[in-house]
């Protein structure tokens, strides 16, 4: 509970479909990203979610070793954690998280 409780102290982002906190706005690095519908936020972290298989996937900035993340508590489709990049340009990607814009809710 002591957990809960912190996190109640700090604005945080929720999984729009089931309310379930996904991450803390402290551990928001981008909102200029894309996700596969559209907008979406780059976080340094993410809680409460499900880590899918890895796979190369080609996106805008090149190739990735990414897995798709899922809600833990209602299985909605979130975004993709960044495993690998393939181009050193984008290495400072690699164990970061894409939550799409429209799956999240902010709260404070």
């Amino acid at each position: 509970m002591a957990e809960a409780a912190e996190l109640s102290d700090q604005p945080l982002f929720s999984c729009r479909n089931c309310q379930n906190p996904l991450a803390l706005r402290s551990n928001l690095l981008s909102k200029n990203f894309w996700g596969k519908t559209g907008p979406a936020y780059l976080f340094s972290h993410a809680m409460n979610i499900i880590v899918g298989q890895k796979e190369d996937r080609q996106l805008i900035t090149g190739l990735y070793t990414i897995a798709d993340i899922y809600c833990c508590n209602c299985g909605e489709v979130l975004g993709w954690k960044y495993l690998r990049s393939y181009d050193v340009r984008h290495k400072n990607r690699e164990g970061k998280f894409i939550i799409e814009r429209a799956k999240i809710s902010k709260e404070y």
